[in-house]
């Protein structure tokens, strides 16, 4: 059987030990979520925005039954061609360990080999939550739960549109999971500046974000997550009145066709895409792209490094 530990890249691990700043990099969207080949190019992009942003970038991936963390270029565009790179969420970590198997990582996973191999900030999309008519289905995204017990930043666009955004705040709370909006009293819409739900707290900089952190470390109590809630820009969300028809006709076309349980999610996300005529999948990467950024300098923030009070 494989070994099981975590192997850092070189880069990474050196970084790490000088307390240098470092951002975890999930692969899904390279693997599953984009298009070939553009899926290697953003890959790369993402990866220079946050060298360009003083950071060292830690993309996660798991390649033959190894979790690595901070992929070369041969591996990165392994993950990015290969038709058969798994699906990883953290519960299939074990069982693709085992098998000596390959798989790009979802958020749950991707935080969890962040945390296990020391890195604190994480930049993603948006993340899992509660699934609409959750009282039916009981479709809650594992994100949840393992952010509540893993010690991670996750920079992130909010939760994803086509889901019950007040239920998974209302969940994050329960589980103890800290959410701050960056420069927003408002919660982020993934494709949408904006859900329309309150927060409760309100960050303005990098160094305020890292000011969390070391609070959170300085408290002590469960080892849960802190939500940085980053909003696309304005100018570059998805139209909001596009965004809520085309929702609702997939909502419609679902119940139709009886799509329930683990397949809403991609059959929704793909529907958008296809009736926005690509206009969510840009609005998404925008996301991606500011979470990239900034996730950089709070890690810049976090180690004492850069410019990152700005």
């Amino acid at each position: 059987m494989p070994e099981t530990a975590v192997v850092l890249s070189e880069e990474v691990r050196e970084a790490l030990a000088a307390r240098r700043p470092v951002v975890a990099l999930e692969s899904t969207i390279i693997a599953h979520g984009l298009p070939r080949p553009r899926n290697l190019a953003v890959a790369e992009e993402l990866e220079a925005l946050v060298r360009s942003g003083g950071a060292v970038p830690a993309t996660v991936a798991v390649l033959d039954g190894v979790p690595r963390v901070g992929l070369d270029k041969a591996q990165m565009e392994r993950v990015a061609g290969d038709t058969g790179v798994r699906k990883l969420g953290h519960r299939d970590l074990a069982p693709a360990v085992a098998a000596g198997a390959s798989g790009a990582t979802t958020v749950s996973a991707t935080a969890f080999l962040a945390a296990r191999a020391g890195i604190r900030v994480f930049a993603t999309g948006g993340l899992g939550g509660v699934h609409r008519e959750w009282a039916e289905t009981q479709d809650e995204s594992a994100d949840l739960r393992l952010l509540a017990g893993t010690r991670v930043t996750v920079v992130c666009a909010g939760v994803k549109s086509i889901l019950d955004v007040p239920a998974t705040l209302q969940r994050l709370e329960t589980l103890g999971v800290g959410v701050v909006g960056y420069g927003t009293d408002r919660f982020s819409g993934f494709y949408l500046s904006s859900s329309g739900e309150p927060v409760d707290w309100t960050v303005g900089s990098p160094a305020a974000v890292a000011a969390v952190m070391r609070a959170q470390d300085a408290l002590g109590g469960p080892e849960a997550a802190l939500i940085v809630a980053n909003p696309v820009p304005e100018g570059e969300q998805l139209d909001p009145a596009l965004h809520d028809r085309v929702l609702a006709e997939g909502l419609t076309e679902c119940r139709e066709r009886g799509i329930v349980g683990q397949a809403v999610t991609p059959f929704l996300l793909e529907y958008l895409m296809r009736r926005t005529d690509g206009a969510s999948l840009e609005a998404n990467l925008a996301a991606v792209r500011g979470n990239v950024r900034l996730a950089a300098r709070i890690a810049a923030a976090w180690t004492g490094g850069g410019s990152a009070a700005e």
